[in-house]
């Protein structure tokens, strides 16, 4: 799982969100994956279906940049 998600993250630091994207919904409902879908929908700038995401993962919108989300997301997820 969570290597999956890695490969994700990775492919955004590549500007591949399309197969970021559809890594997301392929586990649509599992906390992790939801993370991703939110911050994904964040990065594209749709605010209220990042929220939507952010709300279904039970975690708050960040405070902080994409820049600084994405390696908070990497450095979580390495370790898990």
């Amino acid at each position: 799982m969570k290597e999956e998600i890695l490969e994700a993250l990775n492919l955004v630091k590549t500007g591949n969100w399309n197969d970021a994207h559809q890594i997301a919904q392929s586990q649509e409902g599992e906390p992790d994956y939801d993370r991703l879908h939110a911050f994904l929908h964040r990065m594209e700038g749709d605010e209220w279906n990042a929220a939507y995401w952010y709300q279904r993962c039970k975690t708050k919108v960040p405070k902080i940049s994409l820049e600084e989300e994405l390696k908070y997301l990497l450095d979580y997820f390495s370790r898990k």
